[in-house]
Formats: structure tokens, C-alpha cells, sequence
């Protein structure tokens, strides 16, 4: 069930024998991909690493096997140009971080050392979307970029947010897009839905 805000969230288990453990949200991504494209509904992992690790209060060296946070997790369904997959931290859309337009979606809190969406909650059943002006300076990025390790950069004149259920962008010109850290490829239009409770998450 989508959690509520101020609703618990998460209980301490001790880790399964056989649970399958992925090192951080590329693996997680890979695995839950296979998982889906088997035709498989509701599967449980855990994430020993990363971003989606980090958001759960896991993430630190040995932790599996032992005692770990267990919850449900949304996933986010990325199509693109007639192409599906599927993330469980992030979706970034870019040419340069630098110039143009950039878009995040966020379902964890953090992208590797930024602390992008200080309110996103990865079980609420929406993405935290934050879209870069491509007017923004180079200037501009940089401050927004020192302030993200703190979660300080937002409110901005330049970065609009939102929180949503589904989302979707057309680009003028084709963006590269990351899905949990790893190129996937270029598009031209991109939609983002959330299909909320898909995993079972250990961290």
C-alpha cells in the first residue's frame, strides 16, 4: 500500500539466506529488468549500495547478511521512441549537466553525491521531478550544484519541481537518457509512470 506522509515506514528483518543482493542501482535496475521481461509480478531484493540504498538508510559495507530495512517500493516505467524499461532510484535526461535543458526524476533522494530531491520518498506513489531552465548560466549550475550536496539548492527561479504520478516531455533535439546511472540510449519523447508497491526492497 502507498505510504502516507507521516505513516511508518519500514521494518528492521533480518535478512534471507537466498535473497538475492545487488550491489548498487545499476544491478538492481539489470535485475529487475530480466524479473519484468520474465513476465514476473512483485519481486524482493536487496540493494547493498546506491542511491536507493542510501534513501532506506542502508548503504554501508556488510550489511548483508544481517539486520535490514525491509519496505515497499515503487518503480518507475521509462518509455522512450517505442522502448520500455524500468528504474528504481532515478531518470535523468541531458545532453550536458553544463548547458540545455536537463530533467530528473527522482525516486530515491539522492544522485551519487547530491542530495537532488530532499522530499522524495520512494514508496508515495509519485516521482520528484526537477527540470533544469536551459537558460540557467553555467554560473547559476555550479552554485545549484555545490548546494545539492546539502539539499539547499531548491527553491531556485531556475529548477521547477513537481511531484507526479505519471509525467511525460517531447525535446526539440534528442537526449541522452540515464536510467539508475547507466545510459540507455537517446529519445526524443520520454513518459515516466509510477507503478507504485512493485518491489519488496531489503537495505
Amino acid at each position: 500500500m502507498t505510504i502516507r506522509k507521516g505513516e511508518p515506514w519500514g521494518e528492521p528483518v533480518e535478512s534471507p539466506v537466498d535473497l538475492p543482493v545487488m550491489a548498487d542501482d545499476a544491478a538492481a535496475h539489470a535485475w529487475v529488468v530480466r524479473e519484468r521481461e520474465a513476465g514476473r509480478g512483485l519481486v524482493s531484493l536487496g540493494v547493498a549500495g546506491g542511491d536507493l540504498a542510501r534513501t532506506m538508510g542502508g548503504g554501508a559495507v556488510g550489511r548483508f547478511p544481517g539486520t535490514v530495512t525491509v519496505a515497499p517500493v515503487d518503480l518507475i516505467r521509462v518509455e522512450a521512441d517505442g522502448r520500455t524499461t524500468w528504474a528504481v532510484a532515478h531518470v535523468v535526461a541531458r545532453r550536458s549537466w553544463w548547458r540545455g535543458e536537463v530533467h530528473l526524476a527522482m525516486n530515491a533522494q539522492f544522485l551519487g553525491r547530491f542530495d537532488v530531491a530532499p522530499r522524495s520518498h520512494p514508496n508515495d506513489g509519485r516521482v520528484d521531478v526537477v527540470d533544469v531552465s536551459p537558460t540557467m548560466t553555467v554560473r547559476a549550475r555550479l552554485q545549484a550544484r555545490s548546494r545539492a550536496r546539502t539539499g539547499t539548492h531548491l527553491p531556485h527561479p531556475h529548477l521547477a519541481t513537481r511531484q507526479v504520478a505519471a509525467c511525460e516531455w517531447q525535446f526539440d533535439r534528442p537526449l541522452d537518457v540515464w536510467v539508475d546511472g547507466v545510459r540507455w540510449g537517446r529519445a526524443s519523447e520520454l513518459t515516466l509512470r509510477v507503478e507504485p508497491d512493485a518491489l519488496v526492497v531489503h537495505a
